[in-house]
């Protein structure tokens, strides 16, 4: 199991890769012309026996998977047609309580809990990359830090700071503490630590296609996980960034950064969270331009992402999908909390906005 050797080398590096890829201008997709409204096949409405504790049962059907709006990035579309077997899935994102209940039980040891080697950094470098210095070689994180002034919005090192004795039990650094957040979901974990815990659960990370299925809430190509009014920073609909980023929250929904589950309302699976507060791992590898090898005319049935990682952005570089967005996402920047958008990370990262949920097959 790999360490936190990606997140290392994007902080001692410049992190100028992750920059571009926030930084790129959106522009819009054509989205095929014979789109058709989600079907759902009878009797998927009706959930398979007794529910799992704290799962909602998601029915299957079809769905136009991404979007071609304005806000979409060029990884969401074109829109395809895709249809999805029901499944259960975590009604909240999976939180401190939880996994100290899995890490008390297992001895699981988190990624940004052991120091990364010079040889797993160097593995996913640029050819030439020198080796990072030994005194850095250390257990840590990246933690947010959000500047006291305005800074550029193309170099993400103004706002994430590599942080020693960041994990998943000390959110912000040595000296904070899971006091008071044993309900907000756990943070700092990687792409591996999720798949430790959910098969430890006797579950497994839902697919970017259950996670859209899931978080459309049986809206027909809605903008939203709560359907299609804008995001309102005076009454909240999800824990986004309110103010001006990276340096001007106004925190007017009560948080600086994650919020307890079950702050907002759920959308209409009845799951919470789908729009915000920590970005949430998939199983499926990313793969940029993956959207654009779907075929407009066929039904995919059950897709699982592709075999492999592929991204231009960084491509000594395997990562797999997020979804969601975070408390960092802000429409001035960021406005990937909608249902369709997409984002990429190294597996053997964890960042103080990254959490995970998991679902459970029919």
């Amino acid at each position: 199991m790999k360490s936190l050797a990606t997140t290392m080398l994007l902080v001692v590096l410049g992190l100028s890769a992750f920059a571009v890829t926030y930084s790129l201008r959106r522009f819009a997709v054509q989205p095929p012309s014979n789109l058709e409204a989600p079907t759902v096949p009878a009797g998927e409405f009706t959930p398979p026996g007794q529910a799992p504790p704290d799962m909602v049962w998601i029915p299957g059907g079809e769905f136009v998977m991404g979007s071609d709006s304005e806000q979409a990035w060029p990884d969401e579309g074109p829109p395809h047609r895709v249809r999805v077997d029901g499944f259960w899935i975590d009604e909240t994102e999976v939180t401190n309580a939880r996994f100290r209940v899995f890490v008390e039980a297992t001895g699981y040891v988190t990624t940004a809990e052991r120091a990364p080697t010079v040889e797993e950094i160097l593995a996913q470098s640029p050819p030439g990359t020198p080796a990072p210095p030994a005194d850095i070689l250390v257990p840590g994180s990246l933690v947010f830090s959000p500047p006291d002034h305005p800074v550029p919005l193309n170099d993400v090192s103004g706002w994430w700071k590599w942080t020693p004795g960041a994990n998943w039990r000390h959110p912000e650094g040595p000296e904070s503490d899971l006091t008071g957040r044993e309900d907000h979901p756990v943070v700092h974990v990687s792409w591996d630590d999720a798949v430790a815990y959910a098969k430890w659960a006797g579950k497994r990370l839902p697919t970017e296609a259950e996670w859209e299925f899931a978080a459309r809430g049986g809206l027909e190509q809605a903008p939203y996980a709560w359907g299609h009014e804008p995001f309102d920073e005076v009454t909240p609909q999800a824990n986004l960034w309110t103010g001006t980023f990276p340096n001007g929250n106004t925190a007017v929904d009560g948080y600086a950064r994650t919020a307890p589950v079950k702050s907002f309302p759920p959308n209409g699976y009845g799951v919470y969270d789908m729009a915000g507060n920590v970005w949430e791992w998939c199983s499926d590898w990313y793969s940029r331009d993956f959207y654009s090898k779907s075929s407009p005319a066929e039904i995919t049935l059950n897709p699982g992402g592709p075999g492999d990682s592929h991204d231009s952005m960084r491509p000594f570089t395997s990562q797999r999908s997020q979804r969601g967005g975070s408390f960092l996402c802000n429409d001035s920047y960021c406005s990937r909390y909608r249902p369709s958008a997409r984002h990429g990370c190294t597996p053997d990262t964890g960042m103080s906005h990254v959490g995970f949920r998991c679902v459970k097959p029919r």
